[in-house]
């Protein structure tokens, strides 16, 4: 079972560093238009906000069943910005 805090430490490490990479984007290329990092950095926000409210979830069955869940559904949400990076 995955644990409530490492899943957290894993959702920041990543998140935190999607949003890093977008910034840096920003910076690298400042004659493109911004709005699509800013809007990555956005999704990337309310992901994790969404994700961490899904992690302190208390109302449960099967916490481990559902920890599970969360893990598979960050890793999907952390891909697809990702991806989004990379079309830049």
């Amino acid at each position: 079972m995955a644990s409530k805090r490492n899943l957290k430490k894993d959702l920041n490490y990543v998140m935190s560093d999607i949003i890093e990479t977008a910034i840096i984007y920003q910076i690298a290329h400042p004659e493109e238009d911004a709005k699509e990092t800013d809007a990555i950095i956005a999704d990337a926000v309310s992901d994790f906000n969404a994700m961490i409210t899904k992690i302190n979830q208390r109302d449960v069955e099967h916490k481990g069943k559902h920890l599970k869940e969360v893990s598979k559904e960050i890793e999907t949400k952390a891909h697809g910005l990702i991806s989004r990076i990379n079309a830049l």
